[in-house]
């Protein structure tokens, strides 16, 4: 069976990049479709494989500016030829599902998230941008929801990463979703530290608006209590500017550092509504609480009192309220481990094996449906031709 895994791009490894890796050691033969690569930000799991990318990768400074070549990228997925493929696994957040997959094949859609700056998120990120951007993103984004949505009907099965993200689908698609979360290296983080942690508490992530790193920045800088911040991005220098001596920006850390960092942090501040939230279970599977606003992935698996703390308000004043809470409750760091444990990759890989093998049962039953049908059809007419046929010693008696 020929696997083609089409993601949306590899710049990096975040959480879409780990799912990715996961499903190439399911197909470990799986040839890799993306619109642009950069090498070096790749881990050796996914360099291993054959990775082809669309003519986005061929326009200038593709690797910084691809964000900027969004409106290509439907017209450019669409140029992927892939009638050789049996298995087709989009990794969908930025378009990815677009692709025209060949009448045999199953093409499985693992969805992170409907397009956020398309969907859910449209008005905040217009809101955030240039003038530019204010004034193109209305007859853009249209263009896209449209596409977006007719490519939906190009998908065989729906997998979310979260009961969020399947309701989403269901809202923006029509269309169902089977859940299974993103698959976390628990066992990378421990073992479990049960001394006393050190006086800071850690904010994880990739540093963009919709994570909210200003709302833990201005929240700390009011407490005065100390605050490390562990990602790069796009509000790194303006992070870097409000921050006060209290708050200490590190940007991009090895994964030594962050290990390390969750295991001696008295909390996760997790400020942000994610579609699930990756971090959150890696700082539990360290055996660390974790403070996130009450929204999206966060409620699936934080539990309010046992692994952390949820506030309901992107506010400083819920945010110091919810430490307030976490410094008043006692938190038991082998009981937060074994929560985490439940995100474990293995369980994502049987998950996921078990989904595709039922896609393609289902696949294999409906193709041969149409040959059964007509064989059917031939025995019934062949028949009935020999009922209705008058026999010989009839047509000697009319004579």
């Amino acid at each position: 069976m020929k696997v083609a895994i089409v993601h949306y791009w590899l710049v990096g490894m975040r959480g879409g990049e780990k799912v990715l890796e996961a499903l190439c050691e399911l197909w470990p033969d799986a040839d890799i479709f993306t619109h642009v690569v950069v090498p070096n930000a790749l881990s050796p799991c996914l360099l291993r494989h054959n990775i082809e990318t669309s003519f986005v990768a061929k326009l200038p400074r593709a690797a910084a500016w691809y964000k900027a070549y969004l409106p290509l990228m439907p017209l450019a997925l669409e140029q992927f030829d892939l009638r050789d493929y049996d298995l087709v696994i989009s990794s969908e957040s930025g378009p990815a599902k677009g692709v025209i997959a060949p009448p045999h094949a199953v093409h499985i859609c693992y969805c992170h998230s409907p397009m956020r700056y398309v969907w859910n998120m449209y008005h905040e990120y217009r809101r955030s941008g240039g003038t530019m951007a204010r004034m193109g993103m209305p007859l853009l984004m249209h263009y896209l929801r449209m596409w977006d949505l007719s490519s939906a009907n190009r998908v065989d099965m729906f997998v979310a990463n979260s009961h969020n993200v399947a309701a989403r689908i269901r809202r923006y698609y029509q269309r169902d979703a089977h859940v299974v979360y993103p698959p976390v290296n628990v066992e990378a983080f421990g073992p479990i530290d049960d001394g006393d942690p050190d006086d800071f508490y850690l904010m994880v992530g990739e540093l963009v608006r919709y994570k909210r790193p200003d709302l833990a920045v201005e929240a700390f800088n009011a407490s005065g209590k100390r605050l490390v911040v562990i990602g790069g991005g796009e509000m790194l220098g303006e992070l870097r500017r409000i921050a006060g001596p209290n708050v200490q920006i590190l940007g991009s850390q090895p994964f030594d550092t962050i290990r390390h960092s969750y295991r001696r942090c008295r909390a996760l501040i997790f400020p942000g509504e994610e579609d699930f939230g990756i971090v959150p279970v890696e700082a539990m599977a360290a055996g660390r609480p974790v403070i996130a606003f009450g929204r999206g992935g966060a409620t699936e698996t934080v539990v309010d009192g046992l692994t952390g703390i949820l506030f309901d308000r992107q506010t400083c004043a819920a945010l110091s309220g919810a430490i307030e809470r976490l410094e008043a409750t006692r938190f038991e760091p082998r009981t937060i481990a074994a929560h985490a444990r439940a995100f474990d990759t293995s369980r994502f890989k049987s998950q996921m094996q078990a989904l595709v093998d039922v896609a393609l049962s289902e696949r294999h039953a409906r193709n041969a449906r149409p040959a059964a049908t007509a064989t059917n059809l031939l025995r019934d007419v062949a028949s009935s031709t020999s009922a209705s046929a008058p026999s010989h010693d009839a047509e000697r008696d009319a004579a």
